[in-house]
């Protein structure tokens, strides 16, 4: 009976750690990015090319029915909050929220 229970135990300890070594794998960091007036591919790619601009950027998407551009961070990089909400009013536009790792801002960040 004994030994059922430590190796019951020593189960539930292995499936912990695995699943903690799950959770801990890199996870790709994006920011949420929404602007106003992004009506067509042109403006897009006009936000896309302010943002690919910044350090640290790997990829940029797009969705124009909800105004939407995704940040996608390189690995193990941080993009500051502040330097794309730059970058997208460089890009002749008006963000109304940017919500990524850094948290939600619904005005310009300080950092």
């Amino acid at each position: 009976m004994f030994t059922r229970i430590v190796r019951v135990f020593f189960a539930v300890a292995i499936i912990a750690m695995v699943m903690q070594s799950v959770s801990m794998a890199a996870q790709p960091t994006f920011t949420e990015v929404v602007v106003t007036n992004m009506h067509c591919d042109a403006c897009a790619k006009k936000i896309a090319g302010k943002l690919y601009l910044l350090k640290g950027v790997k990829e940029v998407r797009a969705e124009l029915k909800s105004n939407t551009a995704y940040v996608v961070a390189q690995q193990n990089k941080n993009i500051s909050p502040k330097a794309i909400w730059e970058a997208v009013e460089k890009a002749g536009f008006k963000v109304v929220k940017l919500n990524g790792p850094a948290g939600l801002f619904k005005t310009k960040p300080e950092i």
